[in-house]
């Protein structure tokens, strides 16, 4: 789970019940003001900046990982076991078991698929052939889809500064792949269009999240169970089409950015949640700026990428995106 998808849930506060609503609304107001949560502790600023860094470089590590020639099934594959057995370990040391009724099988399979399955190996897919800039700036579209989606559920207003936001996040995603001195490789046109289908199976998933999931259920909980859906449709897939890579001792640069992977996504989910519970879901939300702009420099620093005018123009662009689509501290939507 990305934290492109974690920074949606000021987002999708609509759609929670009445008494999640409220407590989010409260806290997100409180932690805005300048006696709040975040304005008192310079550690909510900390915790942010620490998220938006390690989630950027997941975009490198998934870049690294496809160096050893692995095929994107296998490695898709690792990080969805890997996260699944630290979340495991989690969940037992604090007593809390999988839930095994319908409505929560129904999560774990669904979001198994749209959450890590099909995104993934489209994300690895492209990340062997588009720079790790370039991926930052195209899953980032995940907020402006689900304003999107959110809006013809008609459970967000339409406002004409969020659509405006909306605007630019297709404008960033036409400066990316229309000029052609745009890319490096006119050729990797085609798996920028692949991310942002990667982006909208994300939406898609924190959609279905955000109208299914139980009141009592622990975020937790729910993504051991998707990463474990995952890992045991993808089992029998990766063995049948010889897409298997085994992960040998000493570890070489794909093998430990394959670990890394799966340590973000587990660390990072739960100080953001810890971050949405302290300091509120609006000032969480901010982390996904920050994503965007540590994903860029952590390719320039680790891969030496260099990046066209267009691409940068797209990078502030996006920003811009963001800034509009991200509901107001304290307000609904419109």
């Amino acid at each position: 789970m990305s934290a492109t998808q974690l920074a949606t849930y000021q987002l999708l506060d609509p759609m929670m019940d009445t008494a999640k609503q409220t407590a989010a609304q409260n806290i997100a107001t409180n932690s805005s003001r300048p006696g709040g949560v975040a304005g008192k502790r310079p550690w909510a600023w900390l915790v942010l900046l620490f998220l938006g860094v390690a989630w950027g470089l997941s975009f490198s590590l998934a870049r690294m990982s496809t160096e050893g020639g692995a095929h994107p099934l296998g490695i898709n594959y690792w990080v969805s076991l890997i996260g699944a057995l630290l979340l495991l370990v989690v969940n037992s040391l604090k007593g809390q078991r999988l839930p095994l009724k319908k409505n929560y099988l129904f999560l774990y399979v669904i979001c198994g698929l749209l959450g890590s399955i099909i995104p993934g190996i489209l994300y690895f897919y492209a990340a062997s052939r588009v720079t790790a800039g370039v991926l930052t700036i195209t899953v980032a579209t995940v907020p402006l889809m689900t304003f999107i989606g959110a809006a013809i559920l008609r459970v967000e207003k339409i406002s004409i500064m969020r659509m405006l936001g909306v605007l630019f996040g297709i404008f960033s995603v036409v400066l990316l792949v229309a000029p052609n001195e745009s890319l490096p490789d006119s050729a990797a046109t085609p798996w920028v269009l692949i991310v942002i289908l990667a982006a909208l199976c994300y939406t898609a998933e924190n959609l279905i999240i955000a109208l299914r999931m139980p009141t009592s259920a622990n975020p937790f909980v729910i993504v051991t169970g998707m990463l474990l859906a995952a890992t045991l449709m993808m089992t029998p897939a990766v063995w049948l089409t010889g897409t298997f890579e085994p992960l040998t001792w000493p570890l070489g640069r794909p093998g430990w950015a394959i670990l890394g992977m799966a340590a973000i996504s587990v660390i990072a989910y739960g100080l953001f949640l810890y971050l949405v519970m302290y300091a509120g879901p609006v000032f969480a939300s901010q982390t996904a700026y920050v994503v965007t702009l540590s994903g860029v420099l952590w390719g320039i620093l680790i891969f030496g990428e260099s990046h066209s005018l267009w691409i940068w123009l797209s990078l502030v662009t996006m920003m811009v995106a963001l800034s509009l689509v991200k509901p107001r501290t304290g307000a609904r939507s419109g």
